[in-house]
C-alpha cells in the first residue's frame, strides 16, 4: 500500500499512479473491431516479467482502472493476479485510445482517496498523460507495449503536478532475455 507522505524532494504525495500500457496484442484483422483484439502469448509473458519486477519493488495498487478494450482488460487482470489485487477492476472510457490526458486526470481525481492507482490503457494516450501529470505536456515519452511508469502526484487541482519515479520497459525487466 502506498504511504502518504513526502517525496524525496519534500513534496506531499497524494497518490502513487502506475501507468501500464497493454501488452503485445493480435494484429488487426478484417471484420474484428480494434476493441476486441486480445493479448498474444508473447504479450502475456512480457507483462508477467514487468509485473513481477513491479511486485518485487513493492507495487500494490489499492485500485485498478482499465480501458474497456479487451487487451487492456486482459492486462489489468494479469496485473491484479501478479500484484495480488483482490478488488474489482473498474473499466472507464477515460482510458480508451482516443481519450485525452485531461479525461484521464479527471477520472483519477474521482478516485483521489486511493493510495495507489494502476491504470491500464493505450498509446498515444499514456505518453501524453504521463507528460501532462508531470506538468510538461510537450515532453516526449517512448511508452512501449507492456511498459510501466510510476508518477507520484502531489497536487490534485485541475492541473496535476507529479514526479516521475521510474519507467520500466519490458526489455529491461528481469527475465526479458529468456526465450
Amino acid at each position: 500500500m502506498a504511504k502518504r507522505g513526502r517525496a524525496g524532494d519534500g513534496k506531499l504525495i497524494s497518490v502513487e499512479l502506475y501507468l501500464l500500457r497493454h501488452g503485445i496484442a493480435e494484429d488487426e484483422s478484417a471484420g474484428q473491431p480494434d476493441s476486441e483484439r486480445s493479448l498474444t502469448h508473447e504479450g502475456r509473458k512480457k507483462l508477467a516479467d514487468i509485473l513481477s519486477a513491479a511486485r518485487a519493488a513493492g507495487v500494490a495498487p489499492s485500485l485498478i482502472l482499465s480501458s474497456p478494450f479487451r487487451r487492456a482488460v486482459q492486462t489489468a487482470e494479469i496485473a491484479a493476479e501478479i500484484l495480488t489485487h483482490s478488488g474489482e477492476i473498474l473499466r472507464t472510457q477515460a482510458l480508451t485510445p482516443g481519450s485525452t490526458p485531461q479525461a484521464v486526470w479527471e477520472e483519477v481525481r474521482v478516485h483521489r482517496d486511493a493510495d495507489s492507482i494502476l491504470l491500464t490503457g493505450h498509446e498515444p494516450l499514456f505518453s501524453a498523460a504521463t507528460a501532462f501529470l508531470l506538468g510538461a505536456p510537450s515532453l516526449e515519452i517512448d511508452f512501449k507495449k507492456g511498459s510501466m511508469a510510476r508518477v507520484d502526484v502531489y497536487r490534485f487541482g485541475p492541473a496535476p503536478r507529479g514526479v516521475l519515479k521510474w519507467l520500466l520497459a519490458p526489455k529491461l525487466a528481469p527475465g526479458a532475455g529468456r526465450k
